[in-house]
């Protein structure tokens, strides 16, 4: 008998191997009907797997994630498979499923139109009311590139030949006179695949490097239920709204400039407040919590980084002033991160065990090589600054100082509104990397993630495991944050670092007059100011809360003859600290105050001839309506108690 331990703990009996999809049927067909993958001692497989052996056995439908990832994958092969039927030149990229529904790439000679979409729809419904069975099969790494080549699929050759070297079977999948390179999972037809949409056609480079060819990405999303697939589309166009690389242009906060370069925004004024506002508060914050301000060069000599380990672990992913190959030259890097900058701090003396904890905090511009196709407004740029830091510390330090930097993070998202939609990866890496992007030893990276474990479940936090998802130095965690479709990006990190130090030779004199070898934490406490900003754009639609609002009030007079209140209550709010402005447009009130509402203040006052008269001012509030008349000092005092209540 083979025993299967279902997710309530129970026991489920086959007597002999079985695929998945017989025991699912075996368990219920209206869940065999739901299906869309199964885990098998948690590892995501097909329903098509045999199983014959022990194992723990969960049943994934779309009300999953990776039962929606599974889905969505099917549904990119229908994409596939509808654009082979209706453009045969087309060749085959890519076509996985993303975090909202899934893309594919395809090589054409133009990006489809808006109206061919509309065909490929048509054809996809086709093949979905065709029922057409998905057959996966497997071939040797060199039958599968003599196929791949025979069906003049030049990408699919190129991921194929990168796993030669293995010498493990290529598995295909074949839905009708359609055959793609994949994987897997995938469902077992096409028919359930009943409501999906083509979202948009976009270009983007093979492998998303700009030496490569563009290629047509066409967009899309799937469903099981029409009714799920309108509520999607209903929630895209909202975000339409909210997009910061929208509604962040169009309220000024940023912008792009094309001979200035991608991925190079410029703040405007507003944007420029809100991070100043914000680098403000981090660094005072950081203070009160006994951290030490650093600041250190934005670029260094190609040693440093061969030292740090930056040179040979990331060095595409760093723009280069000279050279790099070129070793009688002398050659620069800018800085993709201070950790090895800041160590100098530590190493300017000999450091003892009454040093430690030492924090070092320092707001940071970085520079980092990404990809043109991975760069979206101010959420993932080439130059961006962030509130970085380091604490060396003893071994023995190490679980409360990781608990005072999650305590920190999670203090600071929360003030500005962002905690509750974030979550935790503890990213780790992945022995098997084919880039071999890690150092240190297996036993050492045991050891790390081990302890990292230990003091995540001692502090009881929810998370999901990401492999191959570590520094090159140690694992992390990731505080993870999605934009209003649905991409998610990491937003805070904090980093367990045993093996950098020692490459600096950085050592402390220990209670027993030993040297030792301290650990560091690398950690960020609100992350990327340009990406904060964006989701702080998006989170709030524009409208910023109080105490970060570039102006938080706006003084609107009736008439001329109003000035001189207006003017004396402008001072009365600069004196406090207040950002404001008088709009003394020669305009009719009616239309001030639409501008107000329409920029997204959160705080007006108009004054006429009854606030002259009486000395008080009549408050609207975004978030609150109309506030009524009160007296100047009044209104200070419940914007000062507003912004304190915040912050404090």
């Amino acid at each position: 008998m083979i025993k299967l331990t279902l997710p309530d703990g129970s026991i489920r009996e086959i007597e002999a191997a079985q695929s998945a999809a017989d025991i699912v049927k075996g368990i219920g067909m209206g869940l065999f009907k739901a299906a869309c993958c199964v885990k098998i001692n948690g590892e995501v497989k097909d329903l098509r797997t045999v199983i014959d052996s022990d194992c723990q056995f969960e049943v994934c439908t779309f009300d999953s994630l990776d039962g929606k990832k599974t889905f969505w994958h099917t549904a990119s092969h229908i994409l596939a498979q509808a654009v082979k039927r209706l453009y045969p030149a087309a060749k085959l990229a890519i076509g996985p499923a993303i975090d909202n529904g899934f893309y594919y790439d395809f090589d054409l000679e133009k990006p489809f139109t808006p109206e061919e979409l509309e065909k490929i729809e048509a054809e996809m419904k086709n093949i979905v009311k065709e029922g057409i069975e998905l057959e996966k099969f497997e071939l040797s790494p060199a039958e599968a590139i003599a196929k791949l080549k025979e069906m003049d699929e030049p990408y699919k050759v190129e991921l194929c030949e990168e796993h030669v070297d293995k010498g493990e079977p290529i598995s295909f999948y074949k839905q009708g006179e359609f055959i793609d390179l994949c994987a897997g999972p995938h469902l077992m037809t096409t028919a359930p695949v009943k409501a999906f949409k083509l979202i948009s056609c976009t270009g983007a480079y093979w492998r998303g490097s700009e030496k490569n060819k563009m290629l047509s990405r066409v967009y899309a999303t799937a469903y099981p239920k029409a009714a799920d697939l309108e509520a999607d589309i209903k929630q895209r166009e909202e975000a339409k709204l909210r997009d910061h690389n929208k509604l962040g242009r169009e309220l000024e906060y940023f912008t792009t400039v094309d001979v200035i370069g991608q991925g190079l925004p410029v703040l405007l004024p507003k944007g420029a407040r809100v991070v100043q506002l914000l680098q403000r508060w981090v660094e005072d914050v950081e203070q009160k919590r006994g951290y030490l301000l650093t600041k250190t060069p934005l670029f260094a000599k190609r040693e440093f980084f061969k030292i740090s380990g930056h040179w040979d672990h990331y060095l595409d992913g760093m723009f280069i002033m000279g050279d790099p190959y070129d070793e009688e030259k002398e050659c620069f890097a800018l800085r993709p991160m201070t950790c090895p900058f800041q160590y100098q701090v530590f190493l300017n003396r000999q450091r003892s065990y009454r040093d430690l904890p030492m924090r070092l905090g320092e707001t940071s511009t970085l520079f980092r090589k990404e990809d043109s196709g991975e760069m979206h407004g101010l959420i993932r740029v080439r130059q961006f600054t962030i509130s970085e830091g380091h604490l060396v510390l003893r071994p023995e330090q190490l679980e409360e100082e990781f608990k005072g930097c999650l305590e920190l993070a999670k203090y600071m998202l929360g003030t500005v509104g962002l905690l509750e939609d974030c979550t935790f990866r503890f990213s780790q890496w992945d022995p098997a990397n084919p880039k071999n992007k890690y150092e240190g030893t297996k036993e050492q990276w045991d050891h790390a993630q081990e302890v990292m474990g230990k003091i995540l479940d001692h502090l009881g936090l929810k998370y999901t495991i990401g492999i191959d998802e570590a520094a090159f130095y140690g694992p992390k965690l990731d505080i993870q944050y999605k934009n209003v479709y649905g991409k998610e990006d990491t937003l805070v990190t904090i980093q367990i670092d045993m093996l950098l130090a020692q490459r600096f030779g950085m050592e402390y004199v220990d209670v027993d007059g030993t040297k030792k070898t301290p650990y560091i934490i690398h950690r960020t406490s609100l992350g990327c100011y340009e990406r904060t900003l964006a989701y702080m754009i998006e989170k709030y639609a524009g409208a910023m809360p109080l105490w970060l609002a570039p102006e938080q009030v706006r003084i609107v007079p009736v008439a001329d003859r109003h000035l001189d209140f207006c003017n004396e209550l402008m001072s009365k709010l600069e004196a406090a600290g207040i950002r404001a402005t008088i709009d003394d447009r020669a305009e009719k009130v009616g239309k001030k105050v639409r501008d107000a509402r329409l920029e997204k203040l959160p705080v007006w006052v108009t004054i006429g001839d009854k606030e002259v008269e009486n000395g008080t001012v009549s408050v609207s509030s975004r978030r609150e309506g109309d506030l009524g008349s009160m007296s100047p000092n009044d209104f200070v005092g419940k914007l000062l108690d507003d912004i304190a209540n915040k912050v404090k």
